[in-house]
């Protein structure tokens, strides 16, 4: 997908891993081995992913991200709200250098004490406060959310068992997990007809004008 005119993108990270969680890694073990992140781009208005990168969570994931929702982007200027992850700040800086309206929300999390109960042991961290932080530009208050692009992961996770938390249907190869989540997010832009939308979001954004099906999908 090439020459998209979002107003406002959403971008989030989604864990999994990859053989093993990171704390059974061995220094043996090889580089993709362990967690891995996908990381996500959303088109709030439209729910078009128009890119995602899988990596570590390291600066050199991130800046590839950037740059492949760069490349994919024809707008003089959009709104950008991204999550508290650090190395957003100065990669957007680089990348779009300018170019977005940028803020992040950065989330403070309690803890569960001892873990006394299985549920917390088994829970994420509680969210405490959520800040807003403005990075570049006049980005719009009303708008600074990454609550569209946390609900689609969410359902990135409900779709794909790979992701599912303390599963034994985690990926064995990072080539097996690159080629489900890439099938997976074709099918939601081309062939998932969005609830609220009624169409697919790639109907919505104009690049497509009917629901494809697979076969379809899958002959482009």
């Amino acid at each position: 997908m090439r020459h998209l005119r979002p107003n406002y993108l959403q971008c989030d990270e989604v864990w999994c891993f990859v053989g093993k969680e990171a704390r059974q890694v061995r220094k043996t073990d090889p580089s993709e081995i362990g967690d891995q992140w996908v990381f996500v781009a959303l088109d709030a208005e439209t729910k078009l992913v128009p890119c995602f990168e899988i990596g570590k969570r390291t600066k050199e994931t991130t800046l590839r991200f950037l740059s492949n929702l760069k490349r994919r982007l024809s707008v003089e200027r959009f709104q950008l709200t991204t999550d508290g992850f650090h190395f957003y700040e100065r990669g957007i800086e680089d990348v779009f250098a300018g170019q977005a309206d940028f803020a992040q929300l950065v989330k403070l999390f309690g803890d569960f004490g001892q873990f006394d109960s299985s549920e917390a042991r088994y829970s994420p961290p509680r969210i405490t406060e959520v800040i807003s932080k403005v990075r570049d530009g006049r980005p719009d208050p009303e708008h600074i959310s990454t609550s569209h692009v946390e609900r689609s992961n969410l359902s990135l996770r409900t779709h794909l068992r790979r992701f599912t938390r303390l599963t034994n249907a985690h990926s064995k190869k990072l080539e097996n997990l690159k080629a489900a989540v890439t099938l997976y997010f074709a099918w939601y832009n081309f062939c998932r007809v969005h609830q609220t939308l009624r169409c697919t979001p790639a109907m919505e954004a104009g690049i497509a004008d009917h629901v494809w099906e697979l076969k379809e999908l899958l002959a482009a």
